[in-house]
C-alpha cells in the first residue's frame, strides 16, 4: 500500500506518540508499504519550529532528509501539476500546506494519513 504523511501523523509516527492510529502505524511500519514524504512536511514543520511553535518537532525539522532515508520513506518533491491542483481546491480551507498535501494525495492517487477532517472537504482520499 502507498500513503503519504500529513505533518503531524509524520511527527507522531516518528515520536511513537499514541495519537497516532493503530491502523496509520500498521501500514507504515509494514515492509510492503510505499511511505512518501511531502517536501511540504519540511516546510510546515520547519516553519512552526522556527515561530516556537512545535518544540518536540525540533530534531525532526533539522534532520528530516536523514530520517527519511533512515526510515526507506520516498521523499515527495512539489512539481508544477501539484501547485496548478492545489491552486485549483475549491474548499474554503486556505492553510497552504494543507491545500498542497491534499494535491499531492490526488495527482499521486496516494491517501493521506491525517487526523485533520478539513481534508475530507478536498475530496482527499484519507486512512485514519
Amino acid at each position: 500500500m502507498k500513503i503519504l504523511f500529513d505533518s503531524h501523523a509524520l511527527v507522531w509516527y516518528l515520536t511513537g506518540n499514541k495519537r497516532l492510529s493503530h491502523k496509520a502505524r500498521e501500514i507504515a511500519d509494514n515492509l510492503e508499504s510505499d511511505v512518501f514524504i511531502s517536501a511540504v512536511c519540511a516546510w510546515e514543520i520547519a516553519a512552526k519550529v522556527n515561530r516556537g511553535r512545535w518544540p518536540e518537532a525540533t530534531h525532526i525539522a533539522s534532520s528530516l532528509q536523514e530520517i527519511t532515508l533512515g526510515q526507506a520513506f520516498t521523499a515527495l518533491p512539489i512539481t508544477i501539476e501539484h501547485a496548478r491542483v492545489a491552486g485549483f481546491l475549491s474548499a474554503r480551507h486556505h492553510d497552504p500546506f494543507d491545500r498542497m498535501l491534499a494535491a499531492q494525495s490526488q495527482v499521486e492517487g496516494v491517501p493521506l494519513v491525517t487526523a485533520d477532517p478539513a481534508f475530507r472537504a478536498f475530496g482527499t482520499s484519507v486512512i485514519w
